[in-house]
C-alpha cells in the first residue's frame, strides 16, 4: 500500500480536506486483493496473502495506444490482469488504460471500439474545434487544451467527454486494478534535470490528483478548482478526460515536430473556408471582421516574451503574416460586409479570442497550466511547491518514459513489475534512467551492468527478469523484439513511427501491431505465472518471519 507518513504530516492540516482520497483508494486496494486472491487459485497459485503486482506501460503515441490495449486484453484473456493490482502509465498508454475503465473492462467491446475507430477516415473537426474555443474562454487555458481536443483526439479519434471520477464504481469495487496516470511539474524540470527530484512527478487517479513525494493531494473532483492556504477559493468543473489525455500525452515528439504541427494547425484554421465557418454560429461576411483582430493579434503576440526565434534569433511570426496575407486577399475579393447579429459576434469574438490565446500560448509554449492547490500552503516546507500561482503539468515521458517512481518506494510498496516498454529507441533506455533514479534515492531496484543493456538492447528478447537483492522483481518486455519480429526490428519501428500521422494508422496497419503485442504476453505467459508465484510464496514467507519475530 502506498505510504508517507513522514510526509503526510507536512500537509497534515490540508489533507484533512482531501485525505478521503488516499483513504478511498487504500479500501479499493484492500477490495481488489479478494479479487486478485481468487484469480491466483483459478491460475493454480496457492496464496494466504496477496502480493501487490503492477502492470506498467510506456510512452509511445499511438504505437503504445495501440500496443497496450493489446496487452491489456491478452492480460484479461489469460487470466492474468485479474491478478493484478495496480495498472499505471505514462503518455501513450494512458490513453488505452483510461479507455478500459470507459468501457467497464470489456475488453472485446474495447476492440470493437478500435476497430470501428480506424476502419475510417473520419475526424470531428467542428468539434473538436468548438471544445478548443469552449476551453480557451478560461484563464488558465494552454497549449494543452489546444492538443487534446485538437491533436490527440485526431490521433485516437475519439473525444471522450467522461471523467476520471466516473471510474471510481468498479475501482471501488476491486473488479479492476488501480489505475495511475503519470505526469510531471514542468517548473520542476531544472531539478529534475539536476537531482531527480522526486516532487517532480504528479499523479493522477479516480479518487485524487498530487504529489506523491510530498504526500499531498487535491480530490480529483477539485483538481483544477483554486485553492489559497489550503482552502477551496473557487470551484472549477472538473476537466475531462480529453484534456487529461492531452496532459498525459503531450510529448508525442520533439519540441521542433510539436511546434510545426501546432502552427499547421493554426494556418490552416485561419485560413479561409468553410470548415470553422461552420463551427462559429451564424458567421457570416467576417472577413472585415477577422482582418483587424488579426492585425491585433500580431501586435499582441510582438508584446509577448517570444519564445519561439527564426534562425536570425528574431521573433518567427511568419505563420501569423500569411494568416493575414490570406484574409486580406479575402476581403478584396469578397468585399464582405460586417453581420451585425449580435450572437455572430460573439462566436465570432471567441474564435478570435481562442487563436489569439494560441498564439500566445504558442510563443511562450505553455503547456499544462493549472491553478496550484498547494498555494501559500503554510504546512508545505518547500516554498518552490507553495509560491507558485500555478503548475504546468506535462508528460512524464519528458522524464522518465515509464512509471517507474510512481510504484516504487516511498510511494509504493509492490512486490513484482510487469513493465511493457513500447518506446522508439533502445527499450532498456526506461530501465537505464530508472536505475539512476534509484541509486539517487537509495530505493531498491534491481541492477543490470550497463555492457548487458547494450548488448541486450542491440537484439532483444520479449522478456528480461530483473532481480535484485531487495525490492521488487522486474518483467520487462520489449514491444519490438527478436522473438516476435525476427530481423525485422528496425522495419517494425520505421511503421510506427511515434509522431506518424494518425491518417496512416489504416486498420491494416493497426491490427497488426495489436496481434503483436498480444502474442508477447501468451509467449511469456509461463513467465509471468512463475514470477507471480515467487512473488507469492516470499510475500508469504516475509509475513511470517514478521509474526514470528513479534511472538
Amino acid at each position: 500500500m502506498r505510504t508517507s507518513p513522514h510526509r503526510l504530516r507536512r500537509t497534515e492540516n490540508f489533507l484533512t480536506a482531501v485525505h478521503h482520497g488516499k483513504k478511498e483508494e487504500k479500501a479499493a486496494v484492500e477490495r481488489r486483493r479478494l479479487h486478485v486472491l481468487k484469480a491466483l487459485k483459478k491460475l493454480h497459485i496457492e496464496a494466504d496473502e496477496a502480493p501487490v503486482v503492477a502492470v506498467l506501460g510506456s510512452g509511445g503515441g499511438l504505437r503504445a495506444h495501440i500496443a497496450c490495449l493489446g496487452v491489456l486484453s491478452e492480460m484479461k484473456e489469460q487470466g492474468l490482469l485479474d491478478a493484478v493490482t495496480y495498472l499505471a502509465g505514462v503518455s501513450g498508454s494512458t490513453w488505452a488504460i483510461s479507455s478500459l475503465y470507459t468501457n467497464d473492462g470489456d475488453m472485446e467491446a474495447l476492440e470493437a471500439d478500435l476497430r470501428h475507430r480506424f476502419s475510417r477516415q473520419e475526424w470531428d473537426l467542428a468539434k473538436s474545434l468548438q471544445k478548443t474555443i469552449q476551453a480557451a474562454r478560461s484563464e488558465n487555458y494552454s497549449l494543452t487544451d489546444f492538443w487534446a481536443y485538437m491533436v490527440i483526439s485526431k490521433q485516437t479519434r475519439e473525444l471522450p467527454e467522461s471523467h476520471l471520477s466516473n471510474m471510481k464504481k468498479p475501482v471501488e469495487e476491486g473488479t479492476l486494478p488501480y489505475p495511475i496516470f503519470a505526469a510531471i511539474d514542468n517548473d520542476l524540470q531544472p531539478s529534475w534535470q539536476e537531482a531527480k527530484a522526486q516532487e517532480t512527478w504528479f499523479e493522477f487517479t479516480p479518487h485524487h490528483a498530487g504529489f506523491p513525494a510530498l504526500g499531498a493531494y487535491v480530490s480529483i473532483t477539485h483538481f483544477g478548482s483554486k485553492f489559497k492556504k489550503g482552502r477551496l477559493v473557487r470551484t472549477h468543473p472538473e476537466r475531462d478526460l480529453s484534456f487529461l489525455r492531452g496532459l498525459w500525452g503531450s510529448a508525442l515528439g520533439n519540441a521542433e515536430v510539436n511546434r510545426n504541427y501546432i502552427f499547421d494547425l493554426l494556418r490552416n484554421l485561419l485560413t479561409p473556408r468553410d470548415v470553422w465557418r461552420r463551427t462559429v454560429a451564424n458567421a457570416k461576411y467576417i472577413g472585415r471582421r477577422i482582418f483587424a483582430p488579426l492585425l491585433r493579434l500580431q501586435q499582441s503576440l510582438q508584446r509577448e516574451r517570444p519564445a519561439l526565434k527564426d534562425e536570425g534569433g528574431e521573433p518567427n511570426y511568419n505563420w501569423l503574416t500569411e494568416m493575414l496575407e490570406n484574409w486580406t486577399r479575402t476581403f478584396l475579393e469578397k468585399q464582405e460586409q460586417p453581420d451585425e447579429d449580435p450572437e455572430s459576434k460573439g462566436s465570432v469574438s471567441d474564435f478570435l479570442d481562442f487563436v489569439r490565446k494560441t498564439g500566445i500560448c504558442a510563443s511562450k509554449w505553455e503547456w499544462g497550466t493549472t491553478h496550484n492547490f498547494l498555494y501559500k500552503h503554510g504546512g508545505i516546507r518547500d516554498k518552490t511547491m507553495s509560491s507558485r500561482r500555478h503548475l504546468h503539468l506535462v508528460d512524464a515521458g519528458l522524464a522518465i518514459n515509464t512509471p517507474f517512481p510512481l510504484v516504487l518506494p516511498p510511494t509504493q510498496e509492490v512486490h513484482l513489475i510487469l513493465s511493457f516498454d513500447f518506446s522508439a529507441g533502445d527499450p532498456f533506455e526506461t530501465i537505464r534512467a530508472t536505475t539512476d533514479y534509484c541509486r539517487r534515492h537509495k530505493i531498491p531496484f534491481p541492477h543490470v551492468e550497463e555492457a548487458k543493456l547494450d548488448l541486450w538492447s542491440k537484439a532483444p528478447a520479449s522478456c528480461y527478469i530483473l532481480k535484485g537483492e531487495t525490492g521488487p522483481v522486474v518483467m520487462h518486455f520489449p514491444l519490438f523484439n527478436t522473438d516476435a519480429c525476427g530481423d525485422d526490428i528496425e522495419a517494425w519501428s520505421d511503421t510506427y513511427d511515434t509522431f506518424k500521422l494518425a491518417d496512416t494508422y489504416t486498420l491494416d496497419v493497426v491490427m497488426p501491431l495489436l496481434a503483436l503485442a498480444k502474442m508477447n504476453v501468451r509467449k511469456n505467459k509461463k513467465n509471468i505465472l512463475r514470477e507471480m508465484r515467487n512473488a507469492a510464496m516470499l510475500y508469504y514467507l516475509k509475513h511470517y518471519a514478521q509474526s514470528c519475530s513479534l511472538v
